[in-house]
């Protein structure tokens, strides 16, 4: 049986081992730096990180930390004014890259880079969005160039692919990442299992980082006997 929950629930769930110093986002970067590895099947991949100022970013920076280290190429693009500092100066110390060494490149740049590497992994935005998860300003224009050029390189999105809504799976605007993958955390978000957002989700798996009492004692909002049911 397949449980979906709503972002606020996984928040929820969230809460009292953060207030513990539970090491979520170190759990859920070492699930998804495993998760890309065993995609492109071998350490010294080019890695392309799409990177927001929210968590998800933070989550693709940790998990650049871990691939640089064990030997991939992986390169920083942000998607917007700032990222999480902990967790760039972690990948950066880890040897990965920025996208350009002074500024920020365009999206075109940023589309070219993604065509030219093995996986491109989504950490533009996250379930803690705002009530239109639609890509606004330069992620926007990023996601777009990318679509525009046709990128074909396989995409691996960070807890839920950045533009659809997490809880009832509406895509309010088609400018979206179709992940080859979507790694998400804690628990399946309702939104990854229902369509239209479903489309785009690619195969789901899910990163046990230690929400599984705290759900069990929640309704989930949605049930399926198997993942593509709906």
């Amino acid at each position: 049986m397949i449980l979906g929950y709503t972002a606020a629930q996984v928040r929820d769930a969230e809460a009292p081992l953060l207030a513990a110093g539970v090491p979520l986002m170190q759990r859920a970067a070492a699930g998804l730096a495993r998760e890309v590895r065993g995609l492109v099947g071998r350490d010294d991949a080019r890695v392309l990180l799409l990177v927001g100022s929210g968590n998800n970013g933070a989550d693709a920076l940790y998990a650049g930390a871990i691939l640089a280290h064990a030997g991939a190429d992986v390169t920083v693009a942000r998607t917007a004014d700032r990222a999480h500092a902990e967790a760039l100066e972690a990948a950066l110390a880890a040897g990965a890259h920025k996208a350009a060494s002074e500024g920020d490149p365009t999206p075109k740049q940023i589309a070219r880079l993604a065509a030219s590497v093995d996986v491109v992994v989504d950490g533009i935005l996250g379930t803690g969005t705002s009530a239109n998860p639609a890509l606004r300003g330069r992620a926007r224009d990023i996601v777009g160039a990318l679509l525009a050029d046709g990128v074909t390189t396989p995409v691996v999105a960070v807890d839920i692919p950045s533009g659809i809504d997490p809880d009832d799976g509406s895509v309010p605007d088609p400018c979206v990442l179709r992940a080859t993958l979507t790694v998400t955390f804690g628990g399946y978000k309702a939104g990854l299992l229902l369509s239209p957002a479903s489309a785009f989700a690619g195969e789901v798996r899910l990163v046990d980082i230690g929400l599984r009492d705290r759900l069990a004692s929640m309704e989930p909002v949605l049930r399926l006997d198997r993942l593509g049911d709906r």
